[in-house]
């Protein structure tokens, strides 16, 4: 059930929204849940848009943006066992998106996340550093394009950094706004 992860990100990021305002340079904020393995997240993240346009045609770009974002895990275990984790990520994003920014768009990604425990439920990775890519799907719409809802599939492992390489994967709903 991700009611609790969710929840809890939806009440952080509405407290958080009114000083990212203030941080220089902050183009969007977001707000995510997704399911996998056993486990709910719950995500919140800024985005800083990278203002660049590559493989620019008539109607469609490359674009893309950095997104850091604190997220939050939670699984049923049993006793003795860990029953969630927090984690910090740092990630750029490559969007194809259609140059007046609505619409549809895909977007793929691999960053950095760093994990406060190596275990969730009987789930173990051998490091807290993480690789997280991911693959989006998602449309952009309102006024200037202010609102954005997609879907993202994501995998985070240590990329054979230490056996065992036990990675976990999300289906995720997220929301984006920009400002």
């Amino acid at each position: 059930m991700i009611r609790k992860p969710f929840v809890a990100m939806a009440i952080i990021w509405v407290v958080a929204s009114m000083p990212a305002f203030a941080v220089d340079g902050v183009s969007s904020m977001s707000i995510e849940a997704g399911n996998g393995d056993g486990a709910d997240m719950g995500r919140i993240g800024v985005q800083w848009d990278w203002k660049k346009r590559w493989f620019q045609g008539s109607n469609w770009h490359v674009g893309g943006y950095w997104d850091l974002a604190a997220g939050y895990w939670d699984r049923n275990a049993l006793p003795g066992q860990n029953d969630n984790i927090s984690e910090i990520g740092l990630t750029p994003v490559f969007r194809l998106q259609q140059n007046d920014l609505k619409g549809l768009y895909a977007e793929a990604a691999i960053g950095f996340h760093l994990l406060s425990k190596t275990s969730i439920g009987d789930k173990r990775f051998s490091t807290r550093f993480q690789f997280g890519d991911h693959l989006g799907i998602g449309y952009r719409f309102g006024a200037k394009g202010a609102y954005d809802l997609s879907y993202r599939f994501q995998h985070l492992s240590n990329g054979s950094i230490k056996k065992p390489n036990n990675g976990i994967n999300f289906s995720q709903i997220r929301f984006q706004y920009h400002f």
